[in-house]
């Protein structure tokens, strides 16, 4: 589902208005050439809005504040905008704007979304000076109130730490100050990006909010249109990146409540707002119950080296009773980092629940693995993958030996969105566009056979290879994986 994807800009789209393809185009050009554009990082966030915001995160109280202003001072205030901030894939794989991005982006909130003042998402004023953009983005931070079902809060209460644990890249002396310092991070990748809109195209505000009302306004309708009429005839649907918004909208959209309930985990994620959930056929399943934490603790409880390495909406994991001959399954939906280190650990965690504790239920297990067709060393590739699975008697809606050029993935990110690393030109988003093989259905290999699997990136049950998405009429950057199962009469797979 995808469900951080509140920016319109965020990825290549195929858009026939020649004023958006003109605005990226710049966008590109000012990264890829900034020459004397390429200015210091305090010329647009400038020393004046550091002390303020420095003054307003001490009165918040944080940790590291001081830390935090000797590094502005040693390492960031200097930095070249574009050669030194924006390209530096440090900064994306450490997490420091996408982190605070994700939480504070687009909050869903009981008066309806909030937004922060950014390029980054359908934020409806004006941003077209610095200034106004400054005044508007320290009191979202800072003072606005944030009105959620626990209560009424800050946005500067809901900033998470960055865990050294799950990235790596971070170091252990910023990840102590990781609240402070995510936030200046954050200040500064806002502050060049207005800077940088205003200066390619004044007008953007608008190309803006057309795109909005098309792909980000509409998302929720289009996928419970895509899931209620085109899947309908499935018994079972695993989403990953699901938001508090999409669950709200699902459980009152009456053509997909009449088909199926929307189970949720009840350790739900409302600040990153990405969830794991499970829609059943209505009707055919009962006695429903959400083990997710007993899967997290039984596998702690035997892995004293390390917890699994999940937070509150990543799995999700649930047992049911099927209604008509009473076989009891038990199902999981995964969402995995983005290198996919956890996705062994967590299907380890899994395996071993079904093994100890429900060896009598069949599983089935819907993830977005974020598996990689040709991985860097610190990414999980699929092939390795594969093997890992087919040795612990387990096979997938992809078989034993999936195709790593089998791709469920084709996109390709915009320097407009925060992580850094992913960025591509222009010219380079047909070639090196993110096309991998991530999600999956799995299953132990002695309980069911494969009958047909398809993909699809069009809502249609149709899959267009060489196509970038999410679409205008395809809202998520991960294909729809469909797979058809028979039950084998005997299982002896424990």
């Amino acid at each position: 589902m995808a469900a951080i994807n509140n920016n319109p800009f965020e990825y290549w789209i195929t858009n026939e208005d020649p004023k958006y393809n003109t605005l990226m185009q710049g966008v590109s050009e000012f990264i890829k050439n900034p020459g004397d554009k390429d200015i210091p990082v305090s010329q647009v966030f400038t020393e004046g809005m550091f002390t303020e915001l420095k003054d307003l995160m001490k009165a918040a109280n944080w940790n590291g504040v001081e830390e935090t202003e000797a590094r502005w001072n040693d390492e960031y205030k200097n930095r070249k905008v574009i050669s030194e901030f924006i390209r530096d894939d440090l900064i994306g794989k450490k997490r420091l704007t996408s982190m605070p991005d994700r939480i504070t982006n687009t909050i869903s909130t009981t008066k309806g979304d909030v937004m922060r003042p950014t390029v980054m998402n359908c934020y409806t004023e004006s941003l077209d000076s610095m200034e106004k953009w400054w005044d508007h983005w320290k009191r979202f931070m800072f003072s606005q109130p944030i009105s959620l079902n626990s209560g009424t809060t800050k946005v500067q209460d809901m900033l998470q730490p960055i865990k050294q644990s799950k990235y790596p890249a971070i170091s252990t002396e910023e990840a102590k100050i990781s609240i402070p310092l995510q936030t200046m991070s954050l200040a500064i990748f806002d502050a060049i990006l207005v800077h940088m809109l205003n200066s390619v195209s004044p007008g953007w505000h608008n190309i803006r909010d057309e795109i909005c009302t098309k792909l980000n306004r509409q998302k929720n309708s289009r996928s419970i249109e895509i899931l209620s009429t085109t899947y309908r005839d499935y018994d079972i649907q695993f989403l990953q990146e699901v938001g508090s918004s999409f669950m709200d909208a699902a459980r009152k959209d009456k053509s997909l409540t009449t088909m199926f309930d929307v189970h949720i985990p009840s350790a739900l994620d409302s600040k990153r707002d990405q969830n794991s959930i499970i829609l059943l056929a209505k009707g055919k399943y009962m006695e429903v119950a959400d083990l997710t934490r007993e899967v997290v603790d039984l596998y702690n409880s035997k892995h004293t080296d390390a917890n699994l390495p999940v937070m509150d909406g990543d799995l999700f994991v649930m047992e049911a009773k099927q209604a008509d001959d009473g076989v009891m399954y038990l199902l999981a939906s995964f969402h995995g980092d983005t290198n996919g280190l956890a996705t062994k650990s967590v299907v380890t965690a899994v395996r071993e629940y079904a093994t100890y504790a429900r060896p009598h239920h069949k599983l089935l297990f819907g993830m977005d693995a974020n598996t990689y067709a040709s991985p860097l060393s610190d990414q999980q590739g699929v092939t390795d993958f594969a093997a890992f699975y087919t040795a612990l008697n387990m096979n997938t809606c992809y078989g034993p030996h999936p195709n790593p050029k089998n791709f469920t993935t084709f996109h390709a990110r915009t320097y407009l969105q925060p992580q850094l690393n992913k960025a591509i030109t222009y010219e380079e988003k047909d070639i090196k566009g993110d096309k991998n093989p991530k999600d999956f259905i799995m299953f132990f290999s002695a309980d069911f056979d494969v009958m047909e699997t398809r993909k699809d990136n069009t809502g249609r049950r149709v899959y267009v290879d060489n196509m970038v998405f999410p679409t205008l009429k395809f809202p998520s950057d991960h294909g729809i994986t469909s797979t058809v199962l028979v039950e084998k009469k005997q299982s002896l797979r424990r």
